[in-house]
């Protein structure tokens, strides 16, 4: 039997920093400690080549259980639809009319961060509700 393999989740983007920190304030990740002997990420990011300076960033779950997330700066920008994308899990159990306001809810409050609205796709008798959005930089995620 394999065993089972933690996870990472790495986004190409064009500003690691602050991407990453949209992400925390999505999902309740905070961003870890420096490495050690570094006060401070700037300080960290500071001993790096300028080449690597401001290249990635990270944000993970506080309670460790959730998939670390990495950012990493790539010089080309989005192009085309995401192939994998996040669903961020808001109205798990609820149907119908309480479900649709705990997605408006939480949409409203990712707008409120800079997310984009894209679309509303309502239950069809085999799906339930989601919300299609768009983070800072573009990459779809659903509320689901």
């Amino acid at each position: 039997m394999t065993s089972v393999k933690q996870v990472q989740v790495t986004f190409d983007c064009a500003e690691p920093e602050r991407l990453a920190r949209f992400w925390c304030e999505v999902l309740g990740y905070v961003v870890p400690p420096p490495p050690e002997g570094f006060a401070t990420w700037d300080d960290f990011d500071r001993s790096l080549p300028p080449e690597r300076q401001g290249a990635g960033f990270v944000c993970a779950d506080p309670a460790g259980v959730g998939p670390r997330l990495f950012f990493q700066r790539v010089p080309e920008g989005k192009v085309v639809k995401n192939r994998v994308h996040l669903d961020v899990r808001v109205g798990t159990g609820l149907v119908g009319e309480e479900r649709l306001a705990a997605l408006e809810a939480e949409c409203a409050r990712l707008e409120a961060l800079g997310a984009v609205r894209v679309r509303l796709l309502r239950a069809d008798g085999y799906e339930e509700s989601c919300l299609v959005m768009q983070d800072i930089e573009g990459n779809e995620f659903c509320l689901d």
